[in-house]
């Protein structure tokens, strides 16, 4: 179970990152302020890479993805956090 569970987690943990990357991306092309509102998934999607259903890859765990303002640290977290362990944060 252990072993499941940090899969599970570096998986998320890469999705982090994979999305926040993308919000970087489309804040610097968009020329977009601190505090600006970023539509997620929809905006999001051009800029990260799409699993096999055509979406952005979930939590493998069953967590959710929340996007907040540009300039916000951190700009993107799972719905698991710090809940679970090992934690599915972006650090």
């Amino acid at each position: 179970m252990k072993s499941r569970a940090t899969s599970q987690a570096n998986a998320c943990i890469n999705n982090l990152r994979q999305i926040d990357s993308a919000l970087q991306q489309i804040a610097f092309a968009k020329n977009m302020a601190n505090g600006a509102i970023i539509n997620y998934p929809g905006d999001v999607t051009p800029y990260i890479k799409l699993n096999s259903a055509g979406s952005i890859p979930p939590c493998p765990a069953g967590g959710t993805y929340s996007v907040w303002p540009v300039g916000s640290t951190p700009s993107v977290t799972c719905a698991l956090g710090s809940t679970v362990t090992p934690a599915h944060v972006l650090q």
